[in-house]
Order: structure tokens, then C-alpha cells, then sequence
């Protein structure tokens, strides 16, 4: 099919027209690019100046102290239930051990049966019994000063996202030339 001069000047102009447009776009989107990076460090400053600081103190007013209370409360059941307990178990364990030792012994050496003292024994057990907790109790250590753990993986967290999404943005908005050139540049047709 032949197009007339008509037709083949109205195409051109057409042509014309769509690189211009193209043009124009490019430049748009190279513009929309810069906005972006300076959204991103503006975004950058914003985060460190004012949303770190507010996590900070959001953390601390609210989290810190429930966090320091189930530490305490832990030490406290560990240290007043738990270790005595164990140590009143393990001393009387190990007092009815000596003692067992020592009848053995008197025993081997033909002293017989003779001569058993349940007072005496309860009072050596007793003794062992507080010995071995005493041995066993853990001691609290010194309240810490500053920023926990939990502070520091709520700041890497923060940062993180921040850093995800300024990257995501930036791989959204960036001007790539190689992502705009057209396969086929538009042409007129053949005539």
C-alpha cells in the first residue's frame, strides 16, 4: 500500500512530534531522579535528627523498665527460690553421703551400730545444707548504666528498615539511560 505526500508529510511531522515528547520525557524523569535523591538525604537527616532519638526515648519511657523488671523479678526467683532450694537439696544430699561415709567407715573398722545420734546427724545436715547454699547463692551483679542490648537492636532495626526503603526508593526512582532507549527508534514509514 502507498501513501501519498499527504500522508507521508503528516507522519514525519507525527514523527517529529513523538521525539520531542521523548525527549522531553527523558529529561523529566533525569529531574524526578534528583528529587529523589534529595528526598532520600533529606529523609537521611530527618530519620537521625528526629525519628532515632523519639525510638530512643519511646524505648526507654515504655520498654527499659518492663525489661528491668522481668530481669529482676528472674534474679530474684533464681536467686531466692531456686539456688537455695538446689543447695538446701544438694547439701542434704551430701550430708547424708558423709555421714553414710562415716558409718561405712566405722563400720569397717568394727565399731558396729552402736552409738547413732539422730540429733548429731540432723545438725550436721543442717550444716551441710547451709554451706552448700551459701556456696551455691549467685550474687546480683552491679545494675548496668546506658543503652542494653534491646536498645541496640531496636536502633539496627530502625536503621535497617530506613536503609530498605531509602534503597527501595532509590531503585524505584533512579535514571538508568539504558532503561529508556528505545529497541526500535520510531521512524516513518516506507513508502
Amino acid at each position: 500500500m502507498s501513501l501519498n505526500r499527504k500522508r507521508k508529510k503528516e507522519l514525519r511531522k507525527l514523527q517529529s512530534q513523538a521525539n520531542k515528547l521523548w525527549e522531553s520525557q527523558q529529561v523529566l524523569v533525569n529531574e524526578a531522579g534528583h528529587v529523589a535523591r534529595e528526598a532520600g538525604r533529606q529523609l537521611g537527616n530527618y530519620n537521625r535528627e528526629h525519628v532515632v532519638p523519639t525510638v530512643q526515648h519511646s524505648y526507654e519511657k515504655y520498654a527499659a523498665p518492663y525489661l528491668e523488671q522481668g530481669v529482676a523479678t528472674g534474679r530474684r526467683v533464681l536467686n531466692g527460690a531456686v539456688v537455695p532450694a538446689a543447695g538446701a537439696v544438694v547439701g542434704t544430699a551430701m550430708s547424708v553421703w558423709d555421714v553414710a561415709s562415716q558409718k561405712r567407715h566405722s563400720l569397717a573398722h568394727g565399731k558396729g551400730l552402736g552409738g547413732f545420734d539422730v540429733e548429731k546427724f540432723k545438725k550436721n545436715a543442717a550444716k551441710a545444707g547451709a554451706k552448700a547454699t551459701k556456696t551455691l547463692t549467685v550474687a546480683a551483679p552491679a545494675k548496668k548504666k546506658g543503652m542494653g542490648a534491646g536498645s541496640v537492636i531496636a536502633i539496627i532495626l530502625g536503621v535497617a528498615a530506613t536503609a530498605g526503603v531509602l534503597y527501595a526508593a532509590w531503585q524505584t526512582l533512579r535514571a538508568d539511560d539504558e532503561l529508556w532507549v528505545a529497541d526500535d527508534p520510531l521512524r516513518a514509514p516506507d513508502a
